[in-house]
């Protein structure tokens, strides 16, 4: 793959995050939570990719995948960090990650054909972001 190939990033952002319960709960994911700065950490995990551009191409729209309950309060989040313009994918019933990626691949072949999925989930902290972005770029073969 050359380094005009496009990364999609692609976040799972479904689970209802009960296991950090009283923080996280039902109407309030774990995922939607600020745990380790002010963003939260769907906000974090789309941004982390920002340092990367002109090194590798990354589509500036990332396709998130949510159940339709979150759809709103991600769209929000979102657009709080100037990335309203993202693929909202919604899951018709949460089935876990290998169905939620199967959409993925399915919207990114026929709307984005050609393109690499960089699948992340939306609950990680990261802290070693250059170690991430290398691995990254390994991982396209740049």
């Amino acid at each position: 793959m050359s380094s005009s190939a496009t990364i999609i990033p692609t976040i799972l952002c479904g689970g209802s995050g009960t296991r950090l319960w009283p923080m996280s709960r039902e109407q309030h994911p774990k995922q939607l939570l600020s745990l380790a700065g002010p963003k939260s950490l769907l906000q974090e995990t789309v941004v982390r990719l920002d340092d990367l551009q002109g090194q590798i191409g990354i589509a500036p729209r990332p396709l998130v995948l949510c159940n339709e309950e979150y759809r709103f309060l991600i769209a929000e989040q979102l657009r709080e960090i100037n990335r309203g313009e993202a693929n909202i994918i919604l899951e018709p019933v949460g089935r876990n990650t290998a169905p939620a990626l199967t959409l993925a691949a399915l919207h990114a072949e026929k709307e984005l054909a050609g393109r690499l999925l960089l699948v992340m989930p939306s609950d990680h902290v990261i802290a070693d972001r250059a170690a991430f972005h290398s691995a990254v770029m390994k991982g396209a073969n740049v």
